[in-house]
């Protein structure tokens, strides 16, 4: 299982991003999948997930509004968009696969990519 996100870099204060996860090594389409991130001097923190086939999702109250989650099967990759970032966004975002197909309170995820770095700043 490989997970590489792509996407991060420098935007300022009410900017917009995209970042992109592509995975390889499994069946994609079999999986919901989230996106997390971790500043520096923080616990990792859950961004969003979406269910295997894209038609649920779910948001952190910081994101809801502001970002959005999609997916992609045919291209195995999944996409977070992000809006309206402010400097407390500035953290390195990973995706991650979820154990489960849909999504779950019990939601837990089992495979984790490198990250990107996303600084948001003037």
């Amino acid at each position: 299982v490989q997970l590489v996100e792509s996407g991060g870099g420098l935007v300022q204060p009410g900017g917009s991003l995209r970042l992109s996860c592509a995975a390889s090594g499994f069946t994609f389409s079999r999986n919901a999948m989230g996106w997390f991130r971790q500043a520096p001097g923080k616990e990792r923190e859950f961004v969003a997930a979406i269910s295997w086939t894209g038609y649920n999702t779910d948001y952190s109250d910081s994101a809801k509004g502001r970002f959005t989650i999609s997916r992609d099967n045919a291209k195995n990759t999944v996409y977070l968009q992000m809006n309206s970032l402010k400097p407390e966004d500035t953290a390195v975002y990973s995706c991650a696969r979820s154990t489960y197909k849909d999504l779950s309170p019990r939601q837990s995820y089992d495979y984790w990519g490198q990250g990107t770095q996303v600084t948001v700043s003037s």
